[in-house]
């Protein structure tokens, strides 16, 4: 079979249009980013006629595969974990109304936050949505599990939620590729109510849903997935989640684990699996990259037992494992050197030198300085670096969205003036809702839109703002005389003093939209434009 050096996310992608794979919705977001990049440069997913444009948000990402999947078609939804929450709506009631064709959830979890708001573990909501988890060791397994994943939500019509982390995202290995699967045909539900959630349907809907959890588990028992691997000193039993069991390896280079191992791969929990470890072995050690999920249950249902792990203290309880943490806990001399040079461990991101933020940043740190700190609620994007010096220009950034209906609180606080600062994607994404908000309710507020013309702290995706900015502001009731356009260069600093310093005196919704394409974008599309032209 044919072998190819992948990273995890492009394993992932490379394994569902092997395994007939109609269509992949999702937004840009580190470290899942990749796996619809990859799709949408494959020769083969074009070929094959699969969707792979971006969506304008997780939730609407998450519905549209829903869509696919209740036509028959396999199809695949990408988010990293904080957009889960986004799409936790129709992720959990997915759940209840169940599958037609083949759908699985890929959230890219970020523990340390290399790119992240919090350390959020996915796990957890499979669980509370009582769905299947998988949990890949290494790229192989995340190749197999989507490739063969397909048919175990398709074998109960569930979806299956694939959890992997930031490291197994981003770090690359050989995968043996399968055979190629055929699309699904078009097809309808046997039972052409089950996606409606009306109370009576979706009571009978979840006691379908929690009848199959007994084989969710029996399947998780006999699962490759998981195994159990014995060990002649019963001192201690080693349970390692997911890329864990890398780490407990790297330990162990020479020679065998001595202590029994339990890998864990695939979810809900096997109770046998567990009881067999804990009943030969005197103390249990849990490896898991995130929250500690693992040893919160055991801890629950196993009572006396010794379980160790995060919440004891004997692993850290923030940020992602490594080898030199996992040896630690085991009692072993850390071997891993760290290589990253002294001068670059603790340098902090700055904007792209000739970013358009920063001439809007500039201008309204002078605009802002009349009024005092404090005032500027920020959002998710490139932009949220203007936290840091040498700007130090914003107040807030909390979640995609949150700096419009912040400001609006705040304003309805009678802090005023208070100043939104979004980036063009965010607003299509979480922002529009919340300046409605501002619309209907009058509020005095000014909502600066950095256009730049792209997602670009992912990577420069197609923005579904492009070109419609000013149609959206408009139809959401913004009058057209508030809705102020400039070039943020630095020959028009006055310029932009001026409008930000007029529409913050006026007493209701502004929004300024500062236009420039980002300059790694324009890099690009000016690279390319040479390489056509040499051809």
């Amino acid at each position: 079979m044919e072998k190819l050096l992948l990273l995890g996310d492009e394993a992932i992608a490379q394994a569902a249009i092997d395994g007939g794979l109609s269509g992949i919705y999702a937004y840009p977001g580190t470290p899942s980013t990749e796996i619809t990049e990859y799709i949408q440069r494959s020769k083969l997913a074009k070929t094959l006629e699969i969707h792979s444009q971006w969506s304008a948000n997780e939730k609407t990402a998450m519905e549209s595969a829903l869509g696919m999947s209740y036509a028959g078609k396999r199809a695949m939804v990408a988010m990293k974990h904080v957009g889960l929450n986004v799409a936790a709506d129709a992720f959990i009631n997915s759940a209840i109304t169940g599958v037609n064709g083949g759908l699985i959830i890929v959230v890219a979890d970020d523990p340390s936050m290399h790119s992240s708001q919090n350390e959020q573990d996915s796990r957890f909501f499979g669980d509370f949505a009582m769905i299947p988890i998988y949990e890949p060791a290494n790229q192989q397994e995340a190749y197999d599990m989507v490739y063969n994943g397909f048919e175990l939500s398709e074998k109960y019509q569930i979806p299956i939620l694939l959890r992997i982390t930031t490291r197994l995202a981003h770090s690359r290995a050989s995968v043996e590729l399968k055979t190629i699967k055929k699309q699904n045909e078009n097809s309808l539900p046997s039972d052409i109510k089950q996606f409606i959630l009306l109370p009576a349907i979706a009571r009978n809907s979840y006691k379908k849903l929690l009848a199959k959890q007994d084989s969710f588990e029996t399947e998780s028992t006999s699962s490759k997935y998981n195994e159990y691997i014995e060990g002649k000193d019963k001192s201690k039993g080693i349970i390692a989640a997911g890329i864990t069991f890398n780490y407990l390896n790297e330990n162990y280079k020479e020679t065998k684990v001595p202590y029994p191992v339990l890998k864990i791969g695939q979810y809900p929990l096997s109770v046998l699996l567990i009881k067999r470890i804990y009943d030969e072995c005197e103390e249990i050690i849990v490896l898991e990259d995130g929250y500690p999920f693992i040893e919160q249950k055991l801890k629950s249902l196993l009572g006396d037992k010794k379980i160790k792990g995060r919440l004891d203290g004997t692993l850290p309880r923030d940020g992602e494992l490594d080898p030199n943490n996992v040896a630690t806990a085991l009692g072993l001399e850390a071997k891993i050197e760290d290589i990253v040079p002294e001068i670059l461990r603790d340098r902090p991101p700055a904007l792209c030198s000739g970013c358009g933020h920063t001439d809007v940043f500039n201008a309204l740190n002078e605009v802002m300085s009349d009024y005092g700190r404090g005032r500027v609620f920020s959002d998710i994007g490139c932009y949220t670096l203007a936290a840091l010096p040498p700007l130090n220009s914003i107040n807030s950034c909390v979640d995609m969205g949150a700096s419009i209906t912040m400001a609006k609180g705040a304003t309805d606080a009678g802090l005023r003036p208070a100043i939104a600062f979004i980036g063009d994607s965010t607003f299509t994404h979480s922002g529009m809702t919340g300046l409605l908000d501002c619309v209907i309710e009058k509020t005095p507020i000014t909502i600066i839109i950095s256009d730049n013309s792209t997602t670009g702290m992912t990577g420069g995706q197609d923005s579904h703002a492009f070109n419609r900015l000013i149609d959206i502001c408009k139809g959401l009731g913004v009058e057209d005389k508030h809705i102020r356009i400039f070039n943020p260069l630095r020959k028009n600093h006055k310029q932009a003093i001026e409008i930000i310093r007029e529409e913050i005196q006026y007493k209701g919704v502004s929004v300024i939209i500062p236009q420039r394409e980002c300059i790694r974008t324009l890099e690009r599309r000016i690279k390319l434009k040479k390489r056509k032209t040499a051809k």
